[in-house]
């Protein structure tokens, strides 16, 4: 029994030998149809590692050729499976536009999107494969309305959008956060969050963003010299006005309240003098 599983093993090991030599031979010394038939094989038997070399090398002879769209398919699908997610992005959307009308494009177009998403980390200082999964997504529920993959678009595009506006509210927050030892950033994080509304209509970030930028102007008006304080005032008053016109029972209504007593106190010293 023993010796039997040993020849198995050098049988298996032979095998792979003969493999491995077969391949090496048909990539550096094989006729360009010898390694499109084996680059084939390779991305059916899902070694998708050997078959992406092997398509490299085959690509610049089939250009323009009938082959070549299956070709570029199996390239961004090979990119995919290695978890290469932007060069999938990059590949799948360029099969979308090299081939219009193929039967593929649908799914192209979704794996496009796909790819782009699974390319983008949660928080990241380069958000550009972000925005072009978000751009993908959009793109693919406004072309492919009955998708069988509507469903999930919808979902992934919601979700990214989720992503970009929590980014830009802890981006905003931040500069609000850390005024404190630099008092421009209240002016940074005004404009953040006015940026933050105005780029994401309905955000899921409104309230919040709203009050936070109250606590900014209000802050920034307080702390202001005599010369810029009555414009600021007003300004953070404006900002109080818009957190209760877009929500009247408002959780931060305690809050919010209190700063504008302190505004309105501000504004009566300003008189005054």
């Amino acid at each position: 029994m023993h010796k039997m599983k040993k020849l198995t093993y050098i049988g298996i090991a032979t095998l792979l030998l003969a493999s491995c030599g077969h391949y090496q031979k048909v990539l550096n010394k094989g006729t360009v149809q010898e390694q499109y038939k084996l680059a084939t094989e390779m991305y059916e038997a899902k070694k998708y590692g050997k078959a992406l070399t092997l398509f490299e090398k085959v690509t610049p002879s089939y250009r323009d050729k009938p082959q070549m769209e299956r070709i570029q398919f199996m390239v961004a699908q090979s990119n995919f499976n290695t978890k290469g997610y932007n060069l999938a992005g990059y590949y799948f959307d360029r099969f979308t536009q090299n081939y219009p009308h193929s039967s593929k494009k649908e799914e192209a177009a979704y794996l496009s999107a796909y790819s782009y998403m699974l390319a983008a980390p949660v928080f990241s200082l380069d958000p550009t494969d972000t925005y072009k999964a978000l751009s993908s997504f959009q793109s693919f529920i406004d072309t492919y309305p009955d998708s069988k993959r509507i469903q999930d678009a919808n979902k992934y595009y919601q979700e990214i959008r989720y992503r970009l506006q929590k980014k830009s509210f802890e981006i905003a927050k931040g500069y609000y956060t850390t005024a404190e030892y630099d008092s421009r950033n209240y002016n940074a994080s005004i404009v953040a969050f006015d940026n933050l509304l105005s780029d994401y209509l309905g955000s899921d970030f409104k309230e919040e963003a709203l009050y936070y930028r109250l606590k900014a102007a209000h802050d920034l008006a307080v702390k202001s010299t005599t010369r810029k304080k009555e414009e600021r005032v007003k300004n953070a008053i404006k900002a109080y006005e818009k957190l209760k016109r877009n929500f009247p029972t408002t959780k931060y209504s305690k809050e919010s309240n209190k700063m504008l007593a302190t505004l309105e106190k501000e504004q009566k010293q300003l008189v005054k003098s």
